[in-house]
């Protein structure tokens, strides 16, 4: 599945950037997150409840970054494991771009999925992480314009 979509935060590039490099941020923008620790500046581990139609999971994963083209462009890429429930693996890859005093935030996310969430079917899938996506990103963009104004 893949998933791409753009957005507008009204702050500055560094101040976008910055934030999706914080953990503090992310834990408070990812939905369902319980736990995140940052063990290097390219280097997470996530604890996620989510739940997909009639499958509820806690899944525990790692995330790994690439920032070579940092500040303007990075990709994600992680894992993680939800017991019986299954698996999710997949990437992303994001843009920066400033227009006026906001960024523009771009990206393509591909997913793959396997186990009882797999089976699930492929419409109700895309609908979830759809729903999910911009959940993060609006609370993303909340956190980091509540952020730049204080």
């Amino acid at each position: 599945m893949e998933l791409n979509d753009e957005i507008r935060i009204a702050a500055p590039k560094d101040v976008v950037y910055a934030a999706l490099n914080d953990a503090d941020v992310l834990r408070q923008a990812i939905p369902g997150c319980e736990e995140l620790i940052q063990h290097s500046p390219t280097e997470l581990e996530a604890t996620v409840v989510l739940k997909i139609g009639p499958v509820k999971a806690r899944f525990k994963g790692n995330v790994v970054l690439d920032t070579a083209q940092a500040p303007d462009a990075f990709s994600l890429s992680g894992e993680g494991k939800g017991g019986a429930a299954g698996f999710a693996k997949g990437g992303a890859d994001v843009t920066l771009s400033e227009d006026g005093g906001e960024t523009v935030l771009a990206y393509t996310a591909k997913v793959d999925m396997g186990g009882k969430i797999a089976q699930l079917g492929s419409r109700l899938i895309a609908g979830t992480a759809k729903k999910l996506s911009a959940k993060f990103f609006a609370d993303f963009a909340e956190v980091v314009t509540t952020r730049d104004a204080a």
